[in-house]
């Protein structure tokens, strides 16, 4: 009863202050002058991350297993991992340009968790004999942590798309204005628009350097994030390999869940094999990283809703 009653306070505890975080980023992406509560927003997502670190300490006491034996579980370790990409990318770059995709991560697989699915699974229950094993800490864990690295490298990659395609587009458009203008109104026309450019050419410059510098920092970013939870993504595939050959005397069965996680790690070794190419580099890369987010989904979320293959026990209609 003490645990219960302390795992749902650390629950609403945790979603209501990265819900207060949110806020303050959005109120800081319109008023970027308020330092404080940019300041504040970092303080809360410290808070957040130690207050899920105590609801899933408070589940592992009171279950006696890692508590990663249900979907629930697991969307509340993805949450953790979320807050804890963001302190690791504070540590090391005190911009945090992680900090706009970890939160709102956070929040949504949170919110899910906790607002999304039934009463019953939020219960945790006696491990099914495959999962009583020392591997479940090491390859869940490493799976979820790579989720996370992954999807917030893909989202920074979809960030770096949607950016470089505006830029083309409005590069395209102001061309063709210009081509029209100086074809329909002559020599006279062109020559003052050709002044009129070269009068606003610092601006202009000011600020394709700006878009230039954050297109640079997302690819950086993405790079980074990417190769970080390819790193996991490997380590969970190898343990889980190990894991089902003492559990099912086999390494490798073609389960739906271990197909797509194949799947899923052919589709970024791909995006890092693209990075060692300076020609496929950028948008090439930035295009397959955004196609790794939606098999990271279909891989976590998509298998799950079917509840089929050995790992049925992470559905939403079994534990």
């Amino acid at each position: 009863m003490i645990f219960s009653t302390l795992e749902h306070i650390l629950t609403h505890l945790s979603f209501s202050i990265i819900s207060i975080v949110i806020t303050i980023y959005l109120i800081t992406l319109l008023v970027h002058e308020i330092i404080g509560l940019r300041d504040s927003s970092e303080k809360g997502m410290i808070a957040t991350f130690f207050f899920i670190t105590g609801l899933l300490v408070t589940r592992w006491i009171s279950s006696r297993h890692f508590p990663l034996s249900n979907l629930y579980e697991s969307l509340i370790f993805l949450s953790w991992s979320f807050s804890i990409i963001h302190i690791i990318s504070k540590i090391w770059n005190h911009k945090n340009d992680l900090s706009a995709i970890t939160a709102p991560s956070a929040i949504f697989t949170q919110g899910f968790a906790t607002s999304g699915l039934s009463n019953e699974m939020h219960q945790s229950s006696i491990l099914v004999p495959a999962l009583q094993s020392q591997w479940l800490m090491m390859h869940v864990s490493m799976m979820l942590l790579s989720y996370a690295a992954l999807l917030c490298g893909s989202l920074l990659s979809v960030a770096f798309l949607v950016i470089t395609f505006r830029k083309n587009i409005n590069i395209f458009c102001k061309s063709q204005v210009f081509l029209i203008k100086s074809f329909l109104f002559g020599k006279i026309e062109y020559l003052k628009e050709k002044k009129s450019v070269f009068k606003h050419t610092s601006f202009l410059s000011f600020r394709n350097y700006y878009k230039y510098q954050l297109t640079q920092r997302l690819d950086y970013w993405s790079y980074r994030v990417i190769s970080l939870g390819f790193t996991f993504l490997t380590i969970g595939i190898l343990s889980g390999a190990v894991w089902a050959n003492e559990a099912w005397g086999s390494y490798w069965n073609w389960d739906p869940k271990e197909t797509w996680a194949f799947i899923t790690w052919t589709i970024f070794a791909i995006y890092l094999h693209t990075r060692t190419n300076q020609s496929l580099q950028g948008a090439n890369s930035a295009l397959v990283a955004s196609i790794g987010f939606l098999i990271i989904w279909i891989c976590y979320f998509g298998i799950n809703l079917l509840g089929i293959g050995l790992h049925s026990y992470g559905s939403f209609t079994s534990n």
